[in-house]
């Protein structure tokens, strides 16, 4: 129990004798006493180390587990960011940067100042696996933490540092793997969690995992994982994408080997092995890799992640625990990277279409018509990487017994839709943690009215409440069903509105497009969508 009883509340003069004083929260977990400082009615614990990090000479190397640390450790500060590049100050998504450092494996808790076995939700934070922190503003666990849960948020290593595969680095493991450090990481902090969150209030028995983007990316990756077993009981996956992924030694689905894609950016950065890229600088090096062009992705290694993500799903081999996955309508709005360019008219798309789909693009076209061609293309891609992704999901989570509830965030406001930005990728999250007065500079800025403030007062409660009993059972709120047979959704507009069979025919289109790439074995499953499609293999073996 986090009470003031149990803490051990330490007295700080936070200003001259004759004013008031704080009360700091301390805390005497197994892997140290880490001094806080009190919110209201919440402890919050920043900058906690959960594992020593491999750098330098030992860069590219699983963590290691951290011995406890010495004394009272002060935990007021977020540890610094993992290295990543600089980010594009024109972005909707930038943030002022932030102290970067190869020792940055760290965490941070929001608990109730009672809390005593509660709900625990563990954030992975989204970037691409190249960016992000888990100081960003928009993460702050204070408002879920006031519904009860124990919130933490977790760094992990990005980028080259996070990813890297390469042959020098296979020789040097036992099990001869390379890459994934930075899921290592995740499952370092889990494990973490699992040892020390009671000490902060929380169950152990009761972890939630949930992120967005590539934390949602991350959330499928530790539900494959064989190492990440036992280490959670609940998901929440938020705008992910079941994408192809490159494969430790073997080339496959359009894709080289993850070790020649290693070895490829080695040469590029004019190093001869893994020794010289360890003495490169990890600025340098994380800035030069991520212009050098290289995608940073999981490694299917048949160990880690022991087969692609669609297969472990479908084998059924995934752990069957509830799951709270969706998308967003305008998910493509602001990622233009993602979308092939704009055919000069109608006409020079729907030849291209025909081109690229052959026997399926009647189809394609029915759902993505030419009559509006902007909005067709980003729905064909949005739908592809995050429309199928969610539904299958849900359909096969479903499947295996576990409760399973979709959702579609289709919210605008003026200042998103007046950009052309309605529902975009991540819009989502500002009102799942009831953070909208801390969106980053360039963010369209939402309203502080009534309306705005109940749609995010509804989905914390939704949230919070899965997170507590794998349900999102409000009973103040329209009932969010299961997704089943009925194939159920939640439809967050101006308001929460149950519906079910979301975007019909979208799901069954995209999945035999998948189907086709993967019996072709040669075709990646990713954002090449449309215009930039390849050629779709022969429709052999999927119904």
């Amino acid at each position: 129990m986090v009470a003031a009883a149990v803490l051990g509340l330490g007295t700080v003069p936070a200003m001259p004798a004759a004013s008031a004083v704080t009360l700091s929260p301390v805390i005497r977990a197994p892997a140290g006493t880490a001094r806080g400082e009190l919110i209201g009615d919440l402890a919050v614990f920043k900058g906690l180390p959960y594992a020593l990090p491999p750098i330098g000479a030992r860069r590219w190397r699983p963590p290691a587990e951290a011995p406890a640390w010495q004394g009272v450790r002060e935990a007021t500060d977020f540890g610094p960011t993992c290295y990543q590049p600089p980010n594009d100050p024109r972005s909707i998504y930038a943030w002022k940067a932030l102290p970067m450092s190869e020792d940055c494996l760290s965490l941070n808790i929001w608990a109730p100042t009672k809390a005593s076995s509660a709900p625990v939700l563990v954030w992975i934070h989204g970037g691409a696996l190249l960016t992000g922190s888990s100081a960003d503003a928009l993460y702050d666990g204070a408002t879920l933490a006031r519904q009860g849960l124990v919130v933490v948020s977790i760094n992990y290593r990005l980028g080259v540092l996070g990813y890297l595969a390469h042959p020098d680095l296979g020789a040097e493991s036992p099990q001869g793997l390379s890459g994934n450090y930075g899921l290592l990481d995740q499952i370092a902090a889990l494990k973490w969690v699992q040892s020390n969150i009671a000490s902060f209030g929380g169950d152990p028995s009761n972890v939630t995992i949930a992120g967005e983007s590539a934390g949602a990316l991350s959330v499928l990756y530790l539900m494959a994982s064989p190492q990440a077993r036992g280490l959670f009981a609940k998901a929440i996956s938020q705008s992910a994408y079941l994408i192809s992924a490159p494969e430790l030694h073997q080339a496959r689905y359009g894709s080289p080997a993850a070790e020649t894609l290693g070895s490829a950016l080695a040469e590029k950065l004019g190093t001869q092995s893994v020794a010289q890229l360890r003495a490169l600088d990890a600025a340098s090096l994380t800035a030069r890799a991520a212009k050098a062009g290289y995608l940073w992705s999981g490694t299917i290694d048949g160990h880690i992640l022991p087969r692609q993500l669609v297969d472990v799903f479908d084998r059924g081999e995934q752990v069957k625990v509830p799951l709270l996955v969706g998308f967003n309508s305008g998910e493509t709005r602001s990622l233009s990277m993602l979308l092939p360019p704009l055919p000069a008219d109608a006409s020079a798309y729907e030849t291209g279409i025909h081109a690229r789909y052959g026997d399926s693009s009647d189809s394609f076209l029915k759902l993505y018509p030419a009559s509006n061609l902007e909005e067709s293309v980003m729905a064909a891609t949005r739908d592809a990487m995050y429309g199928w992704t969610a539904e299958r999901l849900a359909r096969q989570q479903s499947a295996s017994g576990a409760n399973t509830f979709l959702y579609y965030f289709d919210h605008g406001y003026p200042a998103a839709d007046t950009a052309g930005l309605h529902g975009f990728h991540a819009s989502e999250l500002p009102f799942v943690f009831g953070t909208a007065d801390r969106t980053p500079p360039l963010w369209p800025k939402v309203p502080t009215q009534p309306g705005e403030l109940k749609l995010s007062a509804a989905m914390v409660a939704y949230w919070a409440a899965f997170a507590r009993h794998g349900s999102p059972d409000v009973p103040a709120l329209p009932r969010w069903q299961p997704y089943g047979r009925n194939r159920a959704y939640m439809a967050f507009t101006d308001a929460p509105h149950p519906g079910t069979h979301l975007l019909p025919g979208m799901f069954e289109f995209n999945e035999q497009v998948v189907c086709r790439r993967r019996s072709s074995g040669d075709t990646a499953w990713n954002w090449n969508v449309g215009l930039i499609s390849p050629p779709l293999p022969p429709a052999a073996g999927c119904r």
